[in-house]
């Protein structure tokens, strides 16, 4: 999309590592990931479904599809945004998730949303 294009969502991710949660021992690292969604287009739009794509240290790649987010479909109107916490559940202490959000716009346009890749890190894994 380019810059005047009148759909545009940006995608922010803040992910943290749950200690309470996980199991080193037996290969179970639990994160969670704050994701705020904007509309910076001049249009609004819903956002209907995820696609995120989830790859741990050993090449294995989950791929999670579903309606809306935290069982919501939420509805951005230009300069409006929407928040959301969730989770993820690895069996290696770093890996990466990416994906989009597959939205429609009030016009009817279909687009995706891309959510930028980031990186999911346990304490003391990565120097």
């Amino acid at each position: 999309m380019s810059e005047h294009s009148p759909y545009q969502i940006r995608v922010r991710v803040e992910p943290a590592y749950i200690v309470e949660q996980s199991d080193p021992e037996r290969g179970r690292y639990v994160f969670s990931y704050t994701v705020t969604i904007e509309n910076h287009g001049s249009i609004a739009a819903q956002l209907r479904t995820r696609h995120w794509i989830i790859t741990d240290a050993e090449g294995k790649v989950q791929e999670v599809k579903g309606d809306g987010v935290v069982g919501e479909q939420p509805y951005l109107q230009p300069g409006e945004g929407f928040r959301y916490t969730s989770g993820t559940v690895m069996e290696t202490p770093v890996g990466t998730m990416e994906g989009s959000y597959q939205m429609v716009a009030s016009d009817g346009h279909a687009f995706d949303a891309p959510i930028p890749r980031f990186t999911l890190t346990a304490p003391r894994t990565l120097h």
